[in-house]
C-alpha cells in the first residue's frame, strides 16, 4: 500500500465514523421531534395543535449561520439545516403546501426551498385556487408571488389579499434564471414559437426582441405549463422559456441558458396560512390601507412611519377616481410598540386598514 493510500485509509475511516456520529444525532434530534408532537398533543385544549412555527425556524436557521466557523459557507449549512427540520417536521406532521402548479415552476422551487423537500406539494392551476385551499384547510399553507425586480408587484396577489381573510407567515425570495427550453430532437434554427408565463416573457423582452423578434411569443398560465406544452407538443418548432426545474421535470434541453434581461433577477414569495406569528427578532409586516382621493393623502399615511422610525420595505398604489389602496411592507413586528402606534395613527386617516400579518424576514 502506498504513502497516499495510507493517508486517505485514515481519513476516510475518520469520515466514517464522523458520519456515524451524525447518524446518531440525527436520529436523537428527530425523537425530540417526536416527543415536541406528542407534548403539543397532550395540551392542545380545545384547537388543533401548531406544529410548525415559522419564527422558531428563522431563530434556529439564524443561529446555525451565525455560530458557523466554516469551511462551509453559511448558507449551504443553512440549508442542510433546513432539510433537516423539514424530515423532523414531517415526522411531528406533514405539512401541506399548495403553490402555483404545475410541477416545475419557481413557486414550487420557492416551497422547497422555504419548508424544505419533506413537505407534501400540492400543485394548483391558479392563484385564486391556492388562497381558497389554505383558507378552507386543505392546505395548512400557500406559497404566492408578490414582487419581481424587473417587473414589480403582481397584482393579482394583492387583489386576493383583499379578498381572502389569510395572514402572511413568511417570505423567500429565489434567483430567477430563464432558459429557452426545446425538446432534445428539436432544431433550435426552426422555431416557430415561443411559450411562457405572461411576467418571464416581459422579464425576457430586450434578448427576445433582439434574437427573435418575428416569432410568435404565446403567454401561458405558468412556466412549466410552457414547458409541459411543449415536451408534449407535435412541433419541434415550439419552445418553452422557464428555470432548471421545469426543464427537468419535463426532460427539455437548454437551447439558450440564463435569458433574463436582469442578470439579477429575483421573485420574492410570501407564504400564507391561518395563524399569527409571533416576534423572531427580525421581522417584517404587510398591510392593505385605503384612503379617499385627496392632497396630502399620501403624505399622512407616510408621516406616521417617520415619526416613528420604521423603514418601509415596499409601497405599492392601486388607484380609480374616489380611493387609493397601498400594499405596503415595512420593517418590524406587529407586538412592538412602535408597531402599534403606527398602525393606530393609520386607522385615523385610511377608511380601511388591514393588517395582513408579521413574519420573520427571509433568512435563505
Amino acid at each position: 500500500m502506498s504513502e497516499q493510500e495510507k493517508e486517505l485509509g485514515k481519513l476516510r475511516d475518520q469520515i466514517d465514523a464522523i458520519d456515524q456520529q451524525i447518524h446518531t444525532l440525527l436520529n436523537q434530534r428527530a425523537t425530540c421531534a417526536q416527543h415536541v408532537a406528542e407534548v403539543k398533543q397532550k395540551f392542545r385544549g380545545d384547537e388543533p395543535p401548531v406544529f410548525y412555527r415559522p419564527e422558531r425556524e428563522a431563530q434556529v436557521l439564524r443561529a446555525v449561520m451565525q455560530r458557523n466557523q466554516g469551511p462551509l459557507p453559511d448558507k449551504e449549512v443553512a440549508r442542510l439545516f433546513r432539510e433537516i427540520m423539514s424530515v423532523c417536521l414531517a415526522l411531528e406532521s406533514p405539512l401541506r403546501v399548495a403553490f402555483l402548479g404545475p410541477e416545475g415552476t419557481f413557486t414550487q422551487q420557492a416551497a422547497q426551498k422555504h419548508f424544505g423537500h419533506s413537505a407534501q406539494n400540492l400543485p394548483l392551476p391558479a392563484l385564486r385556487d391556492v388562497f381558497r385551499e389554505v383558507q378552507a384547510g386543505a392546505a395548512e399553507y400557500g406559497v404566492v408571488p408578490i414582487e419581481n425586480t424587473t417587473e414589480g408587484v403582481v397584482s393579482h396577489t394583492v387583489d386576493l389579499f383583499r379578498q381572502f381573510d389569510l395572514k402572511i407567515c413568511g417570505e423567500v425570495e429565489v434567483p430567477v434564471h430563464l432558459h429557452l427550453l426545446m425538446k432534445k430532437d428539436a432544431d433550435p434554427s426552426q422555431i416557430t414559437r415561443i411559450l411562457s408565463h405572461q411576467q418571464s416573457l416581459a422579464q425576457c423582452r430586450t434578448w427576445l426582441d433582439r434574437n427573435y423578434p418575428q416569432v410568435e411569443k404565446i403567454s401561458v398560465s405558468s412556466n412549466a405549463e410552457a414547458a409541459r406544452l411543449v415536451a408534449n407538443s407535435q412541433d419541434l418548432g415550439c419552445m418553452a422559456i422557464a428555470g432548471d426545474m421545469a426543464a427537468e421535470q419535463y426532460e427539455l434541453v437548454s437551447v439558450v441558458r440564463n435569458v433574463e434581461d436582469n442578470p439579477d433577477n429575483s421573485t420574492r414569495f410570501l407564504i400564507i396560512g391561518t395563524q399569527d406569528v409571533g416576534p423572531s427578532g427580525d421581522d417584517k409586516s404587510s398591510i392593505l390601507v385605503s384612503v379617499t382621493n385627496q392632497p396630502g393623502a399620501l403624505y399622512q399615511l407616510l408621516e406616521p412611519f417617520y415619526q416613528h422610525n420604521i423603514s418601509l420595505t415596499r409601497v405599492e398604489s392601486r388607484c380609480n377616481r374616489q380611493h387609493s389602496i397601498f400594499y405596503i411592507d415595512f420593517s418590524g413586528h406587529y407586538s412592538e410598540p412602535a408597531v402599534q402606534a403606527v398602525l393606530s395613527q393609520l386607522q385615523q386617516v385610511s377608511t380601511e386598514l388591514k393588517l395582513l400579518g408579521s413574519y420573520p424576514r427571509a433568512v435563505l
